[in-house]
């Protein structure tokens, strides 16, 4: 995250405040799946937070390696299996489904490659104008076409979802991945993750949302209870 380590974690707390109430509230896989987006935003903030601290102290740097790993895992190999998995579970529109199937695929190869380069090459953070680049020392990294094949399955997927907020989620990552990148290209891991994490806490209006209108279709036709996300 931009900005200083107190940001970061104030940031994790407040998304695993906002994960842990949409958990609470959510029922049905497809909504806790989608309630601990939040979380798993919390502990990447966090992670980011360790970074920093790593960074600016020396006492804390025996913990850069762990700390980058665990930000990068969930910027580079999580969301693009995590977010195409989520507008999965909620799609019932047979065509739609079967596309958004495709994104899943494409983060699940996308996640296994940059696993594997992430295991043989050594990240290494660099903290400068009150943002962290992180140096991937791999070409795919470096290759313009790198961020489309990053944005089909974290992006694209929710975009596809037949479902509004969803694809208002979707589409606030993309407005937000676009500014970053425009804007703060050389920080674009770090910025645009925050601005995700951000953006995550719509989560728990959504689920707040779906459940009251269940309930009032409940109310009025329970045989429905069971066929309602």
């Amino acid at each position: 995250m931009c900005f200083s380590p107190s940001v970061s974690f104030g940031a994790s707390a407040v998304l695993a405040t906002a994960g842990a109430v949409a958990m609470y509230q959510s029922s049905g896989k497809p909504q806790r799946v989608l309630a601990a987006v939040p979380l798993l935003f919390a502990i990447q903030q966090f992670a980011e937070g360790v970074v920093w601290m790593s960074l600016l102290h020396t006492e804390w740097a025996h913990w850069k390696g762990y700390a980058t790993y665990t930000f990068l895992l969930f910027a580079q190999v999580i969301w693009p299996v995590y977010m195409p998995f989520c507008a999965l579970l909620f799609e019932h529109h047979k065509t739609r489904k079967k596309i958004i199937g495709v994104t899943l695929l494409a983060g699940l190869l996308l996640a296994a490659y940059t696993t594997m380069l992430l295991a043989l090459h050594v990240p290494h953070p660099i903290a400068e104008m009150h943002h962290i680049h992180y140096e991937l020392d791999f070409a795919l990294a470096r290759k313009w076409y790198y961020g489309l094949l990053y944005f089909i399955p974290t992006i694209l997927s929710l975009v596809l979802s037949s479902h509004k907020a969803l694809r208002r989620i979707g589409y606030l990552f993309l407005i937000s991945y676009i500014f970053t990148r425009l804007l703060f290209h050389f920080y674009v891991i770090s910025i645009w993750c925050f601005f995700g994490a951000a953006i995550s806490l719509l989560v728990l209006l959504y689920i707040t949302e779906l459940n009251k209108k269940k309930k009032i279709i409940v109310d009025h036709n329970p045989d429905l209870q069971d066929q309602i996300i």
